[in-house]
């Protein structure tokens, strides 16, 4: 999932590496949910969110520790620390879960789709920015997409008798993209009072990934503490955790926030290829539908508007 804190004044012509680092980043982040399916029978998907972020988090913040530890040791900061400390614990403890309920191409899309409108209702309640008509009308289409996905977009496993799967898969992933929108805009905030975005989205990391290494203590490792699930975690949380986020700021050096977010669409489309072809997923029609309309909702929320391009330039 993309940080979208914009770290520099992006250059009029970015080179062509800025967009492929997105896009490797997003390919990777959207191998998250395959990769998780295949985990040691019987792992504990909340374990596994809990270990990604644990591991990913330590490792991000040791990358930029001096920067971090100069965010940390500002009392100022304590507030947005501790508020996007709890977005962070929040994505992973829920995301794992919702994709071994709803499956991983509703799971992904559910909470990529929900991040954007989270994060402008953060905006309208604390900076009271009120959300325009555009905002409105590719909500409402996300919306009724995930309403879609929530009646037939389950692709996962389970008996049909299970039909409080999918519904309670797609509130957990309502929830991750909530923790999403709300670490993310804790970080905007660290940014704005001068904190350099790398140190801030580092504290972030390294107070919300030391809190999931606590819980993942209690949680226990389970068959994760098996070789193959070891591995797993390692991967998870070194390669879509570590290495795509440094892809991705990588790419803000010269991209804006808004185009490098919406190159990062890629990730659903590569979650939900991953999810038919691999995972062996089979949305119905009206899952289909679900996640089409989701898509393009989720497309305009991305999309910056004329009006704000022309602010930008």
């Amino acid at each position: 999932m993309p940080i979208a804190v914009e770290q520099r004044r992006a250059s009029a012509v970015p080179a062509p590496t800025h967009a492929l680092a997105v896009l490797l980043a997003a390919v990777l982040w959207g191998t998250t949910g395959t990769v998780a399916h295949f985990a040691p029978a019987g792992s504990s998907p909340l374990a596994i969110g809990l270990a990604t972020f644990g591991v990913g988090g330590v490792v991000l913040a040791a990358i930029s520790a001096r920067r971090v530890l100069a965010v940390l040791c500002r009392r100022e900061h304590t507030g947005w620390l501790i508020a996007g400390a709890v977005g962070v614990v929040l994505y992973p403890a829920a995301y794992y879960p919702s994709m071994a309920l709803a499956g991983v191409a509703v799971g992904n899309v559910v909470a990529l789709g929900s991040g954007p409108i989270f994060a402008a209702l953060l905006e309208w309640a604390v900076d009271r920015r009120r959300p325009d008509r555009r905002w409105a009308a590719a909500t409402a289409l996300a919306v009724a997409g995930m309403a879609l996905l929530a009646l037939g977009g389950h692709g996962g496993t389970a008996p049909a008798a299970d039909a409080w799967r999918a519904p309670v898969g797609i509130g957990l992933a309502l929830a991750a993209g909530f923790g999403y929108a709300l670490y993310a805009f804790a970080g905007a905030r660290l940014i704005g009072r001068g904190a350099p975005a790398t140190g801030a989205m580092g504290a972030l990391f390294l107070v919300g990934g030391g809190a999931c290494l606590v819980l993942l203590g209690i949680v226990g490792l389970g068959p994760l503490a098996q070789p193959t699930g070891l591995l797993t975690i390692a991967y998870l949380g070194l390669v879509p955790m570590a290495l795509a986020y440094l892809l991705f700021g990588y790419a803000l050096r010269a991209l804006s926030s808004s185009s490098a977010t919406t190159l990062a669409l890629a990730e659903p489309v590569v979650a939900t290829l991953l999810a038919v072809l691999v995972v062996g997923e089979r949305p119905s029609a009206v899952g289909w539908a679900g996640l089409v309309i989701a898509a393009i909702g989720i497309a305009v929320l991305a999309v910056p508007s004329r009006a704000a391009s022309r602010l930008r330039a």
